[in-house]
């Protein structure tokens, strides 16, 4: 017998409990000049119910070979990745329509 989602009460391999959640997110990418002009790249919006923030931030941290952080629901990576991080979030499963980068 199969494992049933408990939100959903589809089969585990059927479930799209992870899909439905990333596309209700507006996930926003920007840039901010910190302490003695340095760029970081700030992301805000995903729900750390759904999304683990430390894994999503050390996937991005390995791709853009930059060093960063989660805390306080963002992801704080060092420099200036704005257009990078929305493709990078786009290939995890996040809908383009739903990323905003300023």
């Amino acid at each position: 017998m199969a494992e049933v989602c408990t939100v959903c009460g589809l089969p585990k391999d059927l479930c799209v409990c992870g899909t439905i959640s990333m596309e209700q997110q507006v996930i926003k990418v920007r840039s901010e000049v910190r302490k003695w002009g340095k760029a970081t790249t700030v992301i805000e919006g995903v729900d750390p119910k759904s999304v683990d923030l430390n894994m999503l931030a050390t996937k991005l941290k390995t791709s853009l070979a930059c060093g960063g952080t989660a805390k306080d629901g963002q992801i704080i990576l060092q420099g200036d990745h704005r257009e990078r991080v929305k493709k990078l979030l786009v290939d995890y499963g996040f809908p383009i329509s739903s990323i905003e980068v300023h």
